[in-house]
């Protein structure tokens, strides 16, 4: 019989990097907390127009995140949406509400920010969701099918709390759940 005297290797700085980034993940997201609205009248290139900002909840298969969000309900609002937004907090975005269930096409004409785009029914069932789409792209993103809303969060953030189609949206914009 053969012994092996092999000694079982640590990579303690990736192990470190790894424990450090779950920790950051589940403090972010799944302790209970205040969210506070944060002033986002970043450098717009004077097209900034300050809007209301709520509370909206996200409902995945792994748990319900929160954000808060600026409400973008009239037209020039949504015109304007998040161009020239040099950042955004991790927890923030923009909800836009129209005045119709339509198609909806969207692009990221000067806008800074990749983001998240969530095409949202008037249920609040996520009908898409446009994954990381390209700063400045004039490239059409489409809902695919009639939407009532359009959530952008920051790049990634549907992926990191597991948001998919079908998943609900919490807000006084939909119907209790």
């Amino acid at each position: 019989m053969m012994q092996s005297n092999s000694k079982q290797v640590v990579n303690w700085p990736l192990l470190k990097a790894t424990g450090l980034a779950a920790l950051v993940m589940l403090t972010f997201f799944a302790a209970p907390h205040e969210v506070r609205a944060q002033n986002s009248s970043s450098d717009t290139q004077n097209e900034s127009v300050k809007l209301e900002t709520e509370t909206l909840e996200l409902k995945t298969g792994s748990g319900t995140f929160k954000f808060v969000v600026e409400i973008a309900d009239e037209p020039e609002e949504r015109m304007i949406g998040l161009m020239h937004r040099k950042e955004m907090g991790l927890k923030h975005g923009m909800l836009f509400q129209f005045d119709h269930t339509n198609l909806v096409n969207m692009w990221m004409r000067n806008t800074v920010l990749s983001l998240d785009m969530i095409f949202i029914r008037p249920d609040g069932t996520i009908a898409k969701i446009a994954r990381r789409t390209t700063p400045f792209s004039e490239d059409i993103i489409t809902s695919g099918e009639p939407v009532s809303h359009v959530l952008e969060l920051n790049a990634g953030v549907a992926a990191i709390i597991g948001l998919k189609a079908e998943h609900k949206v919490l807000h006084r914009y939909f119907p209790a759940q």
